[in-house]
């Protein structure tokens, strides 16, 4: 057996092997060593670090002298290695620090983010509380009247997740140019869906909730219609606004959105408070104000973008390639999407199926689980931000990548496990805050336990998938959550159907989460998942060979 030891002292090693670098401590050959052994070292920093290697005397240590590149040695190591650093070596607890730097740094991007994904879910939630005291009626009206305003305004997040996605990835090639060309195009395609979206509420959206109600429920229809109707006013300005506020994110600048989606949500709630308490107007008064709201958060969320020195007024119709790369990238997000609103919309259908009484426990529970969920969507922002240029961008760093995704669900799981806690004692210990219909608040009791598991799993859940999301793993994703679909709503329609009421709809919800968990869990801790892959590994160091 041959001991090959190699020493190279500094970070910047010439690429050129006709010529030697200069350098404080020169590359050595040592003379009373047996032929075949080299003294070299290659350090990630500064620190003269050494690396003792055993290998066979019939293989060569490298392919070729070894490339400097973000990428740990250690990632390309097949063999038992021992490795000592003179001058200081990076120590546990370093490492820990790293991380509590990290994950303060995700904090300062994700805390005003968090606010921004809380604006949606609060302006539904303020309708339901707002609602709940004055008729239980109009409170279960609200069920149907959501899916159609705020489920189905999910199914458009492709636009949201795209935008980012496509703004990120341009601007970790510094092309603003492309980034302007990129929300030109989405601006159309959101303005295109939300005018598509309107029209689809003006003729068919009674019909449609005539369809999910059913007969048993025919007494809820005009009430939700009537909020239908006010809100789908605001699908334009509220498309529009998403793909603005996603360009921002992209930036990496979540303070502009934020100002904006402060302003709404005022708006929204002193509008339910004046037009549905004081004047009386019931659940057209609530859709009056949130409609009001969303048109004025999609104006400022232009202003905030072209206040970034781009045109957010700039709208271009986008050639049919680039449209296919939109749609490349949207269809998949589109199928994931889909699922998941699919999903929850099925709940409703069968909670609608149960009763006036249940349905009300279910709109509460439902808005209430939104609101807290939306907390976890600003980790999978932060991955789809900053991930794109550690996975394939300019400085490509998989080690990094995976630094980052520990981080995010160390937050995720602590997140999850604060939510559940918090989101599960408001309707169990404070559940007047939405309605005195004892027959409502027992309905909802029931349905704790599954409420806290389908919680504190969904933060974790949103890391993984976002972090999917940036490395462009759509098809897994897509194909995982629709899956997931296929597989829960069986059970759930058998589980709904054998008389285990709302806490058997929502022990569905449970198995959905945590699949989409380890399915996303699993992606990504396999070798030839996007945080494993050498694809791209031009920015690598050659393998290490050993016997």
């Amino acid at each position: 057996m041959i001991l090959k030891t190699q020493i190279i002292a500094g970070p910047h090693v010439s690429q050129n092997p006709t010529r030697r670098p200069f350098s404080l401590v020169p590359r050595l050959r040592i003379s009373h060593f047996r032929p075949g052994l080299l003294l070299t070292s290659t350090p990630k920093t500064p620190r003269l670090r050494i690396i003792i290697s055993c290998i066979s005397p019939t293989r060569e240590l490298f392919d070729d002298e070894p490339q400097v590149s973000g990428e740990d040695v250690g990632d390309n190591v097949s063999f038992a290695e021992t490795m000592l650093e003179v001058g200081g070596h990076e120590s546990r607890s370093q490492e820990r620090q790293s991380m509590w730097i990290q994950i303060k740094e995700i904090v300062k991007f994700t805390g005003p983010a968090t606010a921004l994904w809380i604006c949606g879910p609060l302006m539904s939630l303020i309708d339901t509380a707002v609602i709940g005291q004055g008729s239980s009626i109009e409170l279960a009206a609200l069920g149907p009247g959501t899916v159609i305003c705020d489920y189905m305004s999910y199914v458009f997040m492709f636009l949201s997740i795209a935008t980012s996605n496509m703004v990120a990835t341009s601007l970790a090639r510094k092309d603003k140019t492309e980034v302007q060309h990129h929300i030109s195009n989405l601006l159309f395609v959101g303005l295109t869906c939300g005018c598509l979206m309107l029209l689809f509420t003006k003729f068919f959206g009674l019909w449609a909730l005539t369809a999910f109600t059913g007969q048993n429920n025919a007494h809820v229809v005009p009430a939700a219609n009537t909020y239908v109707q006010i809100r789908g006013l605001a699908w334009p300005a509220l498309l529009v606004g998403w793909v603005a506020q996603s360009a921002s994110l992209g930036m990496k600048d979540s303070w502009g959105p934020l100002k904006a989606l402060a302003v709404a949500s005022v708006v929204n709630a002193v509008g339910d408070i004046f037009l549905c308490s004081f004047l009386g107007y019931g659940i057209a008064g609530a859709a009056w104000a949130t409609m009001a709201s969303q048109v004025i958060a999609g104006f400022m969320m232009i202003d905030a973008l072209n206040k970034k020195g781009y045109n957010a007024f700039s709208i271009s119709i986008p050639s049919p390639h680039e449209l296919l790369t939109v749609l490349g990238l949207a269809a998949p997000v589109f199928i994931t999407m889909i699922s998941k609103v699919a999903f929850y919309s099925l709940l409703t259908y069968f909670a609608t199926s149960m009763g006036t009484h249940t349905m009300a426990a279910h709109q509460v529970l439902v808005q209430t689980f939104c609101m807290c969920t939306v907390w976890g969507e600003p980790l999978s922002q932060t991955a789809q931000s900053f991930m794109p240029e550690l996975i394939y961008g300019a400085h490509r760093n998989l080690k990094k990548a995976r630094m980052l995704l520990k981080s995010l669900v160390i937050i995720g799981a602590t997140l999850g496990l604060l939510l559940g806690i918090v989101g599960t004692s408001v309707p169990w210990l404070l559940p007047k805050i939405f309605t005195h219909d004892q027959s409502v608040i027992q309905e909802m009791h029931k349905v704790l336990i599954p409420y806290f598991l389908a919680l504190a799993v969904t933060p974790p859940t949103h890391s993984l998938e976002g972090t999917l999301l940036a490395g462009r793993d759509l098809k897994f994703l897509s194909l995982s959550m629709s899956g997931c679909f296929s597989a829960g709503a069986l059970p759930l329609l058998l589980i709904s159907s054998s008389g285990y009421g709302l806490p058997g709809c929502w022990f569905g919800l449970v198995g959905f989460q945590w699949a989409r968990f380890f399915l996303s869990l699993g992606r990504l801790l396999s070798p030839n998942g996007i945080l494993y892959s050498e694809d791209s590994s031009h920015n690598k160091l050659e393998k290490l060979r050993a016997a």
